[in-house]
């Protein structure tokens, strides 16, 4: 078995490549949009950003965002006490709504209709996607603006257990393979470990306010 430390550097490994992948795949689908706008290619270009789009962008970004987020989680990090970590935070949460909801949307129905017109907005979109991703990116290198206000005096969270990172590094795997055979992402293993990683975390936290004591960070 790996140590706690192993698997914690796995964890790190597998969020930057899954991040690079998304950012690469966020820039590929941009030049493929870039391609559709000649209307001879426009249906095979489309097609592709498509493909792209649903079997590897959208299991990356959600890898990408669960080894984040346990990162955050189960580590001294957290997720508020420091200024650039939150900033990443939000950031994601922000992608993956416009990934999801957004931009998978606009791609499916420029898709479904290769003789109209590409939405201006789809390919501006796409390369904040890209933009966003990287600036996240700088943000892991350099963390800046120290801690936040709300992490001031207190102790600082302690490193979580094996398994968390164990099962992060599992479900990216099992996620990726999962939309390589369907041909759809279905992250349903990122989201059971996610959640099963917040309430691992919060019961250390809860238990001592019910005996009376300080809770321990």
């Amino acid at each position: 078995m790996f140590s706690t430390k192993t698997w914690r550097r796995l964890t790190v490994w597998l969020h930057v490549l899954t991040s690079v992948g998304w950012m690469a795949l966020a820039a590929s689908l941009a030049a493929l949009q870039v391609f559709a706008t000649d209307p001879a290619v426009r249906g095979p270009a489309l097609l592709a950003a498509h493909h792209l789009d649903a079997v590897l962008l959208a299991p990356l970004a959600v890898g990408s965002a669960l080894t984040g987020m346990v990162l955050a989680a189960a580590t001294p990090y957290g997720f508020f006490q420091h200024r650039w970590v939150a900033t990443k935070f939000a950031i994601t949460l922000v992608q993956l709504y416009l990934g999801i909801v957004v931009l998978s949307a606009r791609l499916d129905a420029a898709r479904a209709d290769p003789a109209g017109s590409l939405p201006a907005t789809l390919l501006t979109l796409t390369l904040l996607m890209v933009a966003a991703i990287a600036f996240q990116a700088w943000l892991s290198i350099e963390k800046p603006w120290g801690r936040t206000r709300r992490s001031a005096g207190r102790p600082k969270p302690t490193t979580g257990p094996r398994w968390m990172f164990a099962t992060a590094c599992v479900a990216v795997v099992v996620d990726l393979g999962t939309g390589f055979a369907v041909g759809h992402p279905m992250p349903l293993a990122s989201v059971v470990v996610l959640v099963a990683v917040l309430l691992g975390r919060s019961r250390p936290l809860r238990s001592p306010r019910r005996a009376g004591s300080t809770p321990s960070r």
